[in-house]
């Protein structure tokens, strides 16, 4: 939960305190018009095939930048520290979940690989412009997040079940926000599954294996699209002797708004 104050913070506000271990808000509903990424910290080893996971599986693990040097360089976030500017951090040892902690300095060597992954929260502001609602903004949650029956295509070692996010929406309203989702590839793009949740899947909408519940209201629709999460799954079947994320709902806030997204990602892939 976060309190009104937070929603004026900026991109940089925002990772300082959680650079200070100020943070407890869920980042996932701060900040809607910048672009936000989820993480993933791996061995050298494995890069490559996480690699050709992501591409075999876009819509769920879109990569925004891969930072293969020291965890200061992100384009997306110049000066930021992978390392200490997410709020929380999950820690995999042999494809379980060994701890949460507030920074993993120590955990970041010469062999570390670290991925930004498009997160769905991106696109909240696109739709907050549009008058849609945003239920976990509105309500200061974190995204509410499931498990599917949905599967991955495996590469390597990495497999496992799709992970959405739901937003519950006026039925007049997801027209709209399909087409307004639709060209956001870099951030999941449109959802995957609109209104019956046990085709997926999903048993109880109260029940969210990552992030808070959201409210449904009369006449609303749960829509659900593809979650950077998904790598959450992945990594329990790698079993991988170590690998790092952040907790889904406490995404990095980058210093780039959502609408400069398309044009950044083109330069930044003809540079390199």
């Amino acid at each position: 939960m976060h309190t009104e104050d937070d929603t004026k913070l900026t991109p940089r506000e925002v990772r300082a305190l959680a650079r200070d271990n100020k943070l407890t808000a869920a980042t996932s509903a701060l900040c809607p018009d910048y672009v936000k990424a989820s993480l993933l910290i791996l061995p050298v080893a494995y890069a490559d095939d996480f690699l050709r996971f992501a591409s075999w599986n876009p819509e769920a693990c879109p990569v925004l930048e891969v930072i293969r040097e020291k965890p200061l360089s992100s384009f997306l976030a110049p000066g930021a520290n992978l390392c200490t500017d997410f709020p929380r951090y999950r820690v995999f040892l042999n494809g379980e979940v060994s701890e949460e902690v507030r920074e993993v300095k120590a955990l970041w060597n010469i062999g570390s690989v670290g991925f930004l992954l498009g997160c769905s929260a991106s696109f909240d502001g696109a739709l907050l412009a549009a008058g849609l609602p945003v239920r976990h903004v509105e309500e200061h949650r974190a995204m509410p997040i499931y498990q599917t029956k949905l599967r991955t295509c495996p590469a390597g070692p990495f497999r496992g079940p799709v992970l959405v996010s739901m937003r519950p929406l006026p039925q007049a309203a997801v027209k709209k926000a399909y087409q307004l989702t639709e060209p956001m590839e870099l951030v999941h793009g449109a959802p995957i599954q609109i209104g019956a949740p046990e085709e997926i899947g999903i048993a109880d909408l109260n029940k969210p294996d990552f992030g808070e519940a959201a409210s449904i209201r009369d006449g609303e629709t749960p829509v659900f699209w593809s979650s950077s999460a998904t790598v959450q799954a992945a990594l329990r079947f790698a079993k991988l002797p170590l690998a790092i994320t952040d907790v889904p709902g406490y995404p990095l806030i980058s210093d780039i708004r959502n609408d400069a997204l398309p044009e950044l990602f083109q330069k930044e892939k003809a540079r390199v």
